[in-house]
């Protein structure tokens, strides 16, 4: 095994923006010259730009990253949390000074002409002072948010058997729903997308964790839609990612308002003997992940499972009494957990935003 910490963006996603250990680590052998220095400030200049982090330990990163270090001469004008700080304008300049190619990349010429303020160190340090409260107070709502979304996983997991059950009765999906897909020829031949409109056609992307998410939606409202009956939604369709990331789900709440887009099923309950908040909440369970899921995966370049297999889920047989009263418990721990407008989701938001706010303000210098 390696001891040599190698950093990539993975790394920021994971563990945030100042870094004690790495997700991975190389040979020694590999390792020409000497490592980067502690306290050093990887800058993403390529691919995904507009990231940093401050690494407190001796490292390397891969090409993405350039790294920043202090020059001798500046250690002791400069606190390097300050600097580490101040990267955060530098991710904004990044993004704005692109070289002109189809990779994306930071016009490096540029990037080593990049000014940075110079304020005396007990300016600095002040605020850090500030900034890491913010960061704290942050954080602390972040990890209880963390908590309380297994919490309610835990409880969620709870109000539903396992396939392993032999005194529940199951049926197969198929059963009781038809489970559909928008066909290749009539998203080619009969769908056109525009980014304005009122009739959206629901991608991959826009389903996630049992809520339609449309920061980013495509409109058909030019399409042939008359041609497009089979994949017109409707309220109390569950929606099922198949390809990709598979096993996102979430209900239609409006009729006259959705198309099914491609890579994305449609599961329509018939009947009366299932609703269908309870079924997407039982897809939504990591029981439903592990015992059928995982098992029907298909192995190619990209994650999917076929409509067969899908047809073939399984349902736990319980009665529509037992379905409503699980509904009512879990869409109270999903609204706290989940809703952007009332949970804890909200305050972590609005925190983030104020620290936003104040770290632009403290760290904007007028040039000397």
């Amino acid at each position: 095994a390696g001891t040599v910490p190698w950093f990539r963006m993975e790394d920021i996603r994971t563990n945030g923006h100042i870094l004690f250990n790495a997700l991975q680590y190389v040979n020694e052998c590999a390792v020409k010259g000497e490592l980067f220095p502690e306290n050093s400030i990887i800058v993403a200049t390529s691919a995904t730009i507009g990231e940093h982090a401050l690494i407190t330990i001796p490292s390397l990163a891969n090409q993405r990253f350039t790294y920043l270090m202090l020059k001798d001469k500046w250690k002791q004008k400069y606190d390097i949390k300050f600097l580490f700080y101040y990267c955060y304008k530098l991710d904004e300049w990044c993004l704005g000074h692109l070289n002109q190619s189809s990779f994306a990349s930071v016009d490096m010429g540029q990037f080593y002409e990049f000014r940075f303020p110079v304020p005396p160190l007990e300016v600095q340090r002040e605020i850090v002072r500030i900034l890491d409260k913010f960061t704290e107070l942050t954080a602390e709502l972040t990890a209880e948010l963390t908590a309380r979304k297994k919490q309610y996983e835990y409880y969620r997991d709870e109000q539903f058997p396992s396939i392993k059950d032999k005194n529940v009765d199951w049926v197969a999906l198929e059963s009781v729903a038809t489970v559909t897909k928008l066909a290749g020829f009539e998203f080619t031949k009969y769908v056109t997308y525009s980014e304005t409109g009122n009739i959206i056609a629901l991608r991959g992307l826009n389903v996630k964790n049992g809520h339609l998410v449309l920061d980013d939606v495509k409109y058909v409202d030019n399409s042939d839609l008359s041609m497009l009956i089979r994949s017109k939604l409707r309220i109390g369709d569950m929606l099922f990612t198949y390809v990709g990331t598979v096993g996102q789900v979430a209900l239609i709440d409006e009729d006259n308002k959705y198309y099914l887009a491609p890579n994305v099923a449609l599961v329509r309950i018939n009947g009366n003997d299932y609703l269908p908040k309870y079924m997407m909440y039982y897809f939504l369970t990591n029981k439903f992940e592990d015992e059928q899921i995982t098992k029907l995966l298909q192995a190619s370049s990209m994650k999917n499972i076929p409509m067969e297999k899908i047809r073939k889920f399984h349902l736990p047989m319980v009665s529509i009494e037992e379905q409503i009263k699980v509904i009512s418990i879990l869409d109270q721990f999903d609204g706290l957990c989940n809703d952007i407008s009332n949970g804890l989701p909200a305050e972590v938001a609005a925190r983030q935003k104020q620290y936003e706010y104040y770290r632009d303000k403290l760290l904007t210098f007028e040039e000397a």
